[in-house]
């Protein structure tokens, strides 16, 4: 939850490129490998430029938290866009509807049983219903502990401090992990904000843009014995280029 003033900004994204599997980076499939147990599906289709885009799995109060946290996860600021400009709940959204948020590669079979983070995620609820669960277990939790206000209706300062409480185990549910979810939601923030444009985030490329990163092009035979001189061409998707 870096203040929207932070310089550290631009650092916090960078190392967020390590944290984010490279190949994740362009195909948006997870981060926890697993086994082939369910078919895969298909993510919604992409909407025709210029009509906004609907969420298919998440309705109109789940929405409006996924805009409010991925806001504050990674803030617009001076040295470039935030989340919300680069389309990171739509992504999140068609996540929901594809193999990530059906865990359709994972190994989902029993036992679980409380496990080091460093195995990853081994519970059993799919990511999707991670999301359900634990959007509707902040927004109680919020309503009791601040006044009968949902997360979205929180101020700035609020809002981060409900995101470090997920994040820093102060706050626990019941049904759900509370650093499941948080979890979950931080990472597929990032994925969003500097996956592939076709995905539907990093809209118009602007995260690429932002950390001079070119994109998925053929190849850069023509600039490997210029060292020291400004690539100028813009970054450029599966899709084509971006602008």
């Amino acid at each position: 939850m870096n203040d929207a003033s932070s310089p550290g900004r631009r650092g916090f994204l960078r190392r967020s490129i390590a944290i984010v599997p490279a190949a994740t980076a362009l195909t948006a499939t997870g981060f926890v490998a697993g086994h082939h147990v369910a078919a895969r599906a298909d993510p919604p289709p992409t909407p025709s430029p210029g009509v906004p885009y609907k969420p298919v799995y998440f309705h109109a109060d789940e929405w409006a938290f996924i805009e409010a946290a991925v806001a504050r996860l990674i803030p617009s600021d001076d040295t470039g866009p935030g989340a919300i400009e680069a389309g990171v709940p739509e992504f999140i959204d068609r996540q929901m509807e594809g193999a990530f948020g059906q865990a359709a590669t994972w190994y989902m079979q029993g036992p679980f049983v409380p496990s080091s983070p460093l195995f990853g995620y081994q519970g059993k609820m799919l990511p999707r219903e991670v999301y359900r669960a634990g959007i509707a277990a902040t927004d109680a939790w919020c309503k009791a502990q601040r006044g009968g206000k949902r997360f979205v209706e929180l101020d700035v300062a609020q809002q981060d401090e409900v995101l470090k409480g997920l994040d820093g185990g102060t706050i626990q549910f019941d049904g759900v992990g509370a650093k499941d979810f948080f979890t979950f939601l931080l990472q597929n923030t990032k994925e969003g904000y500097f996956s592939d444009p076709i995905h539907g985030g990093n809209k118009n490329a602007v995260a690429w843009k932002m950390i001079g990163f070119p994109g998925a092009r053929a190849d850069f035979l023509d600039w490997v014995d210029k060292p020291g001189v400004h690539y100028p061409l813009p970054p450029v998707s599966i899709n084509g280029p971006q602008g």
